[in-house]
């Protein structure tokens, strides 16, 4: 079986947003998993809050949690990204704080054009102060630019807005991005959930599900207390997700359909899919983040029940008329026969395999089709490039 891709996840914010207390709130939060966290200085990070296991050189802090922090420039990004995504890091997901290293729009491009083939792209997460939205708008009219390319927006310091005011900036908010999904937090707590699959304390090596994220008791320790009474019920209140199973195998291309007509605010979709007797010894991982898509086929686990089972997480969708359409996305029956060209659409999706290389000698990879273009596994569902433009 293939070793599982670490998500990247690019977070940008201008200066009061919240963003490095979303940071460091993922950090004290992180409980079974270990983030790597790239940043242009430490001192965005409460290191004397928490314990230090160690300096590894001048440029990595290993935290007492099992999480890593690198104090990095754009230029040293793609060496940090190959450390931390060694297998002795046990790295889980890598948050780039966007400050002082680059515009968020180049750090996906970089992330997505890496040829490091340990990471996927997790998504880019603008922090929009809610108080402060229209003034900084004023004085920042880039951060239009910044919503439209966004995967998720937190609107941050929500608890600091009058009645009726969070449905209106939602609206205004959501009006300048394409198809985000926007949530609202206090504190930067949102939970880390929405970015990435947190693991059980018991089981460090285990996969949490969403269902024992829903379970889990407030006040279990996971979050220091801010005298504001936010718990988990506090965290959960910004996202919603639906858990998908189907014994039946899915047709192609009524997924690709789906998977095309997404709708606003379903940020994040992660799990298998079965595809059946179009190809019967692989399931195929979908990993798709705001308009970023891959299908990655593995072996079948020996043992394993053949099944789909997808999460989707998102802020304000309609639950219930996405599972009717996942629903419909089932093969009906014996007579229900998908022809071999309908995974055509699924295929053009998977990156294409490592080179493979001579003993003793490097193999550079063969450049895409066209001048610059992108793999179409970096395509969105529209055929758009997900390279975001400049």
């Amino acid at each position: 079986m293939s070793e599982p891709q670490i998500p990247v996840v690019v977070l940008a914010g201008f200066l009061g947003s919240g963003k490095t207390t979303l940071l460091n709130h993922l950090l004290h939060s992180s409980r079974g998993s270990r983030i790597g966290a790239v940043v242009n200085d430490f001192g965005s990070i409460e290191i004397d809050a928490m314990a230090v296991a160690g300096r590894l050189g001048d440029s990595t802090v290993s935290l007492g949690n099992g999480c890593l922090c690198c104090a990095v420039d754009a230029s040293e990004l793609d060496g940090f990204l190959e450390q931390l995504t060694r297998p002795a890091a046990r790295i889980d997901v890598i948050v780039i704080e966007a400050s002082g290293l680059a515009e968020p729009e180049e750090l996906v491009r970089m992330v997505l054009a890496s040829e490091n083939r340990r990471i996927v792209y997790g998504g880019l997460v603008e922090v929009v102060d809610a108080v402060e939205f229209e003034a900084t708008r004023q004085r920042h009219p880039e951060i239009d630019r910044h919503l439209a390319v966004a995967d998720l927006v937190v609107l941050n310091k929500a608890d600091r807005l009058g009645a009726g005011e969070l449905p209106r900036l939602r609206e205004l908010v959501s009006s300048r991005t394409d198809r985000a999904a926007v949530v609202h937090a206090s504190f930067g707590r949102i939970d880390p959930a929405l970015l990435f699959e947190r693991k059980p304390v018991t089981e460090r090596f285990g996969q949490l599900s969403f269902d024992d994220l829903r379970a889990a008791p407030a006040g279990d320790g996971d979050h220091p207390s801010d005298g504001h009474g936010h718990g988990a019920d506090h965290l959960h209140s910004g996202y919603e997700s639906l858990s998908f199973t189907s014994g039946a195998p899915l047709h192609p291309r009524r997924l690709m359909d789906f998977l095309d007509s997404r709708p606003e605010g379903l940020y994040r979709i992660k799990g298998y899919v079965d595809f059946g007797a179009l190809d019967p010894a692989n399931r195929y991982e979908v990993h798709a983040v705001g308009r970023f898509l891959r299908f990655s086929p593995e072996p079948w686990p020996a043992g394993t029940p053949r099944a789909t089972r997808l999460v989707l997480i998102g802020s304000g969708f309609d639950a219930a008329a996405l599972e009717k359409e996942l629903h419909g996305c089932r093969l009906s029956g014996p007579g229900d026969i998908p022809e071999e060209h309908t995974m055509w659409g699924v295929l053009r999706y998977v990156a294409d395999p490592e080179p493979a290389a001579a003993p003793g000698e490097y193999e550079a990879p063969e450049p895409a089709a066209g001048d610059g273009a992108e793999p179409d596994a970096y395509r969105s569902p529209d055929g758009d490039p997900a390279a975001y433009p400049g």
